[in-house]
């Protein structure tokens, strides 16, 4: 091979590569090394890259070669101390000029730094060769004054005249959101769509459309991608620079004493529960994220009764029924330490419809009840989009998932080394409810024993089966009803929560105090 032969190619799904390379994001050389230097040294090709990187340098370069940098390109080097290494020829002169103009304004600071001695059509891997060092180097570039824009790369008056960039019209666009980032650093957007506001990820899909769609209202066609990945990434650093901090929750949330539970309908609209009594309102003060997952809640009905759900629980006795009761109530506050429902049973027992009757009272999904986790990011990345947590048909649960339940369920952070790096971290922290249900004992460890409510499902006679389509007309029919109960006795909670007093508090001390509050509706 010979030292041109640096060529890109990706896996073709199976087994095998292509070098075709439609779909595929293209990148700057080496980005994770980019995103954690201060000063960069762009050169025109892997090759000169690498060499740099030997000597201890953060080097990059485009891919394909001179002449082909894109706008998409820019963000990566927000703030960054740029230093640029032209081949002694005209492609690659002009080549350092396009980069330069593209990074002016962007970056920190713009260097363009011409190698002595280069032979025609040389580059820097050929000035290391003879006599270059790193300390050469560096002194070439502390020699080198910032790069400017000359008149040459002033627009023409033709130009200026034209339309504003596709990139700017988008930035006008989403002047319209108020930007805003959470305490984690993940940057989001409060958009207006047909009287309401919606909140999405900067990075989402869903807010990716939304920008789209609003700029071909305006111009008829869609925005190209680079226009469209640059103006995300300014957005995004506006978000995490410029915009104030601000939570957001999963399904239920807490602001000024008051409670909120996202109906996840289109509307956007949310359930307020204060201690006077609750309502549906439009345009909640607090901001919800939701997954694509995530099931509307039916808009709740007064003057129900929480006995309406007896019907639909296969439990033993009356006492288990009020402990499920319990756990609902103790699920529709917004901060734990929640208690962990545990459903053990014989094959017939109707475990998994019974969880699916709690979840869909909560916290509807496409896929309320999951399989075993395999790791605790499992973990991390289900408490990220659901509410309450629910895992299916176990057989055992390990220690280490033991532990990790333990965590969501009383509170406790997560961490995880990010994905593609080697040095990044993740925190998570959450609490959340978390229901299980199996054939065999579950709760084995003392730990997680001590947080849970543990029911022994009886077996359904056959007398007694119900076919499962009519069963879920039935509860469909009472889930407004049971709602609007339950939101009563949320309501009656927050209304004598801080003045009730127990004789002895138990483990869940908070959860005790929290149902006995709630316990007159």
């Amino acid at each position: 091979m010979t030292p041109k032969s640096f060529r890109q190619r990706r896996p073709d799904g199976a087994g095998g590569w292509v070098w075709k390379m439609t779909g595929v994001k293209l990148v700057p050389y080496h980005l994770p090394e980019i995103q954690k230097a201060d000063t960069i040294f762009i050169c025109e090709g892997e090759k000169d890259a690498d060499n740099l990187i030997r000597l201890g340098l953060t080097a990059t370069c485009n891919p394909m070669g001179a002449g082909k940098w894109r706008e998409t390109y820019n963000g990566h080097f927000q703030g960054k101390q740029v230093v640029i290494l032209p081949d002694n020829d005209d492609p690659g002169r002009k080549h350092a000029q396009d980069v330069a103009r593209n990074l002016h304004g962007v970056a920190g600071s713009v260097k363009i730094v011409e190698l002595p001695g280069l032979p025609e059509k040389g580059d820097v891997s050929d000035w290391l060769a003879t006599e270059g060092t790193r300390e050469a180097l560096e002194k070439l570039v502390g020699a080198t004054p910032e790069w400017k824009p000359g008149p040459e790369d002033e627009p023409a008056q033709d130009e200026k005249e034209q339309k504003p960039a596709q990139q700017d019209i988008l930035l006008s666009i989403a002047a319209t959101a108020e930007l805003f980032h959470t305490p984690d650093d993940e940057c989001y957007a409060q958009i207006p769509v047909n009287g309401h506001y919606e909140v999405w990820a900067i990075k989402s899909r869903g807010f990716k459309r939304w920008l789209s769609h609003e700029f071909y209202k305006t111009q008829r066609k869609g925005p190209q991608n680079d226009a469209l990945s640059s103006a995300l990434q300014v957005l995004e650093a506006r978000g995490q620079f410029d915009a104030p901090e601000r939570p957001v929750w999963v399904r239920v949330a807490e602001h000024e004493g008051k409670i909120y539970i996202d109906l996840a309908n289109a509307a956007w609209e949310a359930i307020e529960i204060s201690s006077h009594g609750w309502q549906v309102v439009r345009n909640p003060p607090v901001c919800f994220k939701r997954s694509r997952a995530m099931l509307p809640l039916p808009y709740p009905e007064k003057g129900g009764s929480v006995n309406d759900l007896r019907p639909f629980l296969n439990i033993a006795s009356d006492s288990d029924f009020w402990l499920m009761v319990a756990y609902l109530l103790a699920a529709m506050r917004p901060r734990g330490p929640f208690p962990v429902m545990v459903e053990n049973g014989e094959q017939g027992a109707a475990k998994t419809t019974t969880a699916r009757v709690i979840i869909f009272l909560i916290d509807p999904s496409t896929s309320p009840l999951r399989s075993s986790p395999r790791e605790v990011r499992d973990l991390m990345i289900a408490a990220s989009n659901s509410w309450v947590m629910g895992y299916d048909n176990l057989s055992g649960v390990p220690d280490w998932i033991s532990d990790a339940l333990c965590r969501l369920s009383t509170g406790g952070g997560f961490s995880t080394r990010e994905l593609y790096t080697n040095q990044e971290e993740i925190i998570f922290e959450a609490t959340r409810p978390i229901v299980l249900n199996g054939i065999e004992a579950l709760a084995t460890r003392q730990d997680l024993a001590d947080r849970s409510l543990i029911f022994n499902l009886p077996q359904i006679p056959d007398n007694a089966r119900r076919p499962e389509r009519e069963f879920w007309v039935d509860f469909e029919e009472a889930r407004p009803r049971i709602l609007g109960a339950l939101l009563d006795a949320v309501s009656m909670g927050l209304r004598n929560q801080g003045r009730v007093t127990l004789p002895a508090l138990p483990r869940m001390a908070d959860f005790a105090l929290w149902i006995a509050a709630c316990e007159p509706a």
